[in-house]
């Protein structure tokens, strides 16, 4: 799980170098799963079907790209282009070696509105005070619990019908790692947990995400912005260990 988080985190960073106004959405999807391929590894999102729901047409692409009031799994397509102004969530997932590695984050383009980039800050803040939570003793919902808090203090609602989960052979395990909880509650965390943390935190009063133009993307209730960021981490005493992080972070 190593090496596939750290291809992720490299796929990301590649990504954050590279995007600019004017590029499609396509082109970003492209240079991602080139980058994997060629470090002999698979997408982990391409052709993904829900277990909870295998009637879903499998979706097409490697990265999931989502801009502004796009809260996760925007598709990416050559007709989508991201513009000055913008913030755009990508998310990847690398397979290698019988085990996933899962990561997001948001990027700006170019100057926007501050509030804007206060939800785009804070919600990079809730996924850290999140993982200092993955700690062995605690219980799950402490990680939920430290995101709400740090989100609902600066008055940003936190998408609730989206959730983290466990990650490992599997891209989607139990437990469910939910945005919102009460805290000491939830299954306790021992060490060696894998689990995919991922904040999704909207800048108006959207408390659900609902989808829109198919069967993948969703959206805020109300069109205002959402930002996502997201970490494979391991439960360990003390300190979680990070299999996403880079430098550029």
């Amino acid at each position: 799980m190593r090496v596939s988080g750290a291809l992720v985190a490299k796929a990301l960073d590649l990504l954050e170098q590279e995007i600019k106004p004017g590029m499609t959405t396509k082109e970003l999807d492209t240079m991602a799963e080139e980058f994997i391929r060629d470090n002999h590894a698979v997408p982990s999102f391409l052709n993904y079907v829900p277990k909870s729901d295998p009637s879903v047409t499998p979706y097409p692409a490697t990265l999931c790209i989502s801009i502004n009031q796009e809260v996760v799994h925007g598709v990416p397509s050559i007709k989508r282009v991201v513009k000055e102004g913008d913030i755009v969530s990508v998310d990847c997932g690398v397979y290698k070696g019988g085990y996933h590695g899962d990561a997001a984050r948001t990027f700006v383009l170019g100057v926007i509105d501050e509030k804007v980039q206060q939800l785009v800050d804070v919600t990079k803040e809730s996924l850290e005070r999140g993982i200092a939570m993955a700690v062995e003793g605690n219980r799950l919902h402490d990680i939920s619990s430290a995101i709400e808090d740090y989100a609902r203090s600066f008055r940003f609602s936190v998408i609730e019908n989206m959730v983290g989960h466990g990650i490992g052979s599997e891209l989607h395990e139990d437990p469910a790692v939910p945005n919102y909880g009460r805290k000491h509650t939830g299954v306790k965390l021992v060490e060696g947990m894998t689990l995919a943390i991922e904040p999704m935190i909207a800048l108006g009063r959207s408390r659900r995400a609902v989808s829109r133009r198919n069967e993948w993307v969703a959206v805020t209730e109300d069109g205002k912005p959402s930002a996502h960021f997201e970490h494979t981490i391991v439960v360990r005493q003390g300190k979680a260990e990070v299999l996403t992080r880079t430098f550029l972070e």
